[in-house]
């Protein structure tokens, strides 16, 4: 039933139909194209077999405040090159909470749906919908693939891939879970939103844990950040500080252009706890690469930092 998105994604990816170029990121006046970034993106969800994670019109505080976005769903496309019945990777995109970025979506989702790998590209909510909106999002993502798992042939195993703003929602994802309510009138909700792992790409941003760091001043109540609306909020998000002994296991990387401490921080957070990682940090390269393969908006080939994709394949295929 969803073979034909494979089709569709190939085509996507040839023509370059997410990539846009760095320098038209912005208007003339310097502001953010959200019109060019947001209509790019609809535009080419809008070619798949779309699955919406809430029934038309029921998705929870969704409303008109933003003509640009459409209520959350994602694409999904199945593994390619397999006979075995695998789990699913929900592939979460960056953009600062503000715009998608296409390359972090469908290009990477490709990569690995070309490696044996289900893959579910998510459109979650943006500013000026909340941070919970979009945590909710990626919840229910993970509880509609357990509950039809059926239909879309594959197991109950799923790990959240996100980068950038994604990786800070998939870092989300894999410490603030629940198990599901048994007595939830929505059958979905009866299903665990706990992910089998998650993997961060250049996401991994300790704001509280980091004393400075992103515009943090940690003895402050005043938050001068974009993401976090309060200090309570900014704890509440920063995934170094809910590692418990049930969070599942974790794939970092990062550039070291994003100050590699962040890393460091989660990782040492995941120690303390005995949770299992795997970490990579490249020196050459900046933020927003996604594959590192060219078929990026900066356009940037690094061989060297395009190796975390065959790396983080082995890391998945011993947990999925």
């Amino acid at each position: 039933m969803y073979q034909e998105n494979y089709s569709i994604l190939e085509k996507l990816i040839a023509e370059d139909g997410v990539i846009i170029p760095v320098a038209r990121h912005r208007k003339p006046d310097g502001q953010m194209n959200r019109e060019l970034n947001l209509n790019t993106w609809n535009s080419a969800v809008s070619l798949f077999k779309t699955t919406p994670l809430w029934p038309e019109g029921k998705t929870p505080n969704f409303d008109d405040r933003d003509p640009l976005q459409k209520e959350p769903s994602f694409v999904f496309i199945p593994a390619q090159n397999n006979t075995d019945k695998q789990g699913t990777i929900i592939v979460c995109p960056g953009g600062g909470f503000s715009t998608m970025t296409g390359c972090e979506g469908f290009n990477v989702a490709k990569y690995f749906v070309d490696h044996g790998f289900n893959a579910a590209v998510l459109t979650y909510r943006l500013q000026p919908y909340s941070r919970r909106d979009a945590l909710d999002d990626i919840q229910r993502a993970i509880r509609l693939l357990r509950y039809r798992k059926d239909e879309f042939n594959v197991t109950e195993k799923v790990v959240c891939m996100g980068f950038s703003a994604g990786g800070m929602l998939s870092g989300n994802a894999a410490t603030r879970f629940d198990y599901g309510n048994p007595n939830a009138e929505d059958p979905i909700d009866r299903e665990s939103c706990r992910p089998d792992g998650a993997v961060l790409g250049y996401g991994a941003f300790a704001f509280a844990g980091l004393p400075g760091g992103f515009f943090v001043d940690p003895f402050s109540n005043v938050i001068r950040n974009p993401f976090f609306a309060s200090k309570e909020e900014l704890i509440y998000y920063s995934p170094e500080v809910s590692i418990s002994r049930e969070t599942p296991p974790f794939f970092i990387w990062q550039t070291n252009s994003d100050d590699p401490r962040n890393s460091f921080t989660l990782g040492q957070a995941l120690t303390a706890m005995g949770i299992p990682f795997e970490m990579h940090l490249f020196p050459e390269g900046v933020h927003g690469l996604a594959l590192a393969d060219g078929k990026n908006d900066l356009g940037m080939d690094l061989p060297q930092v395009h190796q975390w994709a065959a790396l983080c394949t082995g890391w998945l295929r011993k947990l999925i």
